[in-house]
């Protein structure tokens, strides 16, 4: 479906009209571009925006099936660029992507939402409060988009970095190891952080190449030169949050490695404990079981003191085993 559809000229907002060859051949004829903002389309509606803004069936193709990697691919009459928002949720812990298809052309920007958690209602509003930027054209619009997504990267990492500190603590608390869940947690968190990766790994790339930056520092078409610096920056600001995803994905493995060290050391203790006991429980049942043969030819069967000494001979035997294992720090 449609969302939003609108020229914009000197930065100044005007709605567009139904028809969408109209709102093309409007904005180029006043110096502007029409921006339109579609949700989840299905093909029988992008069919009419394809074919009025010329875009390439490839990209139209990914734009409808969604589930794919940041890129930006470059066609004869259009950019196409694919971003993926990560929305951090408190309640769950949990890192969830949405995504973002950007088709940009001579006089026109074409953007494609799937998922929740993309930021083009923001970015729309604020390009709107500031005429200046928006009168830039549809460079201006990508470079937005571009950039609330990774400085949300930014706000999504630090919340990551939070909740490894819990599960640092966990694992490291006086007791040793955490409960028998910690396991499973860091798990969960390590999927989250592979999650984020998927979203902020790939698209370092295309901002390399937005910022004159790829090979042999070629231009992107459609991408006003001037913006190369702004480019610049987001893919400053991206090699950030690809270092404190790095960064996240080794300690959690250090972490989830120190847990499972420390449920083996606590392991051997339990089973040091238990060998010290059964050994322990083996000496009075074995002069037991030597006095329970019922022979009537046994030393001291018949004597007056036999059980009373059997008794206090089983207690110092136990003495002794209990301090000779305490020492050892088996029990």
């Amino acid at each position: 479906m449609i969302v939003d559809c609108a020229i914009y000229r000197h930065g100044q907002r005007t709605e567009g009209p139904e028809d969408l060859s109209d709102a093309l051949d409007e904005a180029r004829a006043v110096g502007g571009f029409v921006w339109i903002g579609l949700y989840e389309p299905s093909e029988r509606e992008f069919d009419l925006v394809t074919q009025e803004f010329g875009l390439h069936p490839l990209a139209v193709e990914d734009a409808l099936k969604a589930h794919q990697r940041p890129k930006l691919e470059v066609y004869d009459d259009s950019l196409f660029m694919v971003l993926k928002p990560v929305v951090y949720e408190p309640e769950s812990d949990a890192v969830s992507a949405g995504e973002v298809m950007v088709f940009v052309g001579d006089g026109f920007v074409v953007t494609v939402r799937h998922g929740e958690g993309s930021p083009l209602a923001a970015v729309r509003h604020r390009l709107e409060e500031e005429p200046e930027m928006l009168d830039k054209g549809p460079t201006a619009v990508l470079y937005a988009i571009a950039d609330a997504t990774v400085d949300h990267y930014l706000e999504v990492a630090t919340e990551l970095q939070n909740d490894l500190d819990e599960l640092e603590a966990e694992v490291f608390q006086p007791e040793g190891g955490g409960s028998r869940h910690t396991a499973s947690r860091i798990y969960t968190f390590k999927r989250q952080v592979q999650e984020f990766r998927r979203a902020t790994g790939p698209l370092a790339l295309p901002l390399t190449r937005l910022a004159g930056a790829g090979p042999l520092g070629t231009t992107v078409p459609f991408v006003d030169d001037k913006a190369r610096p702004f480019f610049r920056d987001v893919s400053d600001h991206l090699m950030r949050v690809n270092e404190s995803v790095e960064g996240l994905d080794r300690l959690v493995s250090d972490i989830l490695s120190a847990h499972l060290a420390q449920m083996s050391v606590r392991q051997n203790d339990d089973m040091r404990k238990i060998s010290a006991w059964a050994a322990m429980a083996a000496v009075p049942t074995m002069i037991a079981g030597i006095y329970g043969m019922n022979f009537d030819h046994m030393p001291e069967l018949h004597w007056l003191w036999g059980y009373p000494a059997v008794i206090l001979l089983m207690a110092a035997l136990e003495m002794v085993l209990y301090r000779l294992f305490k020492r050892r720090g088996w029990l």
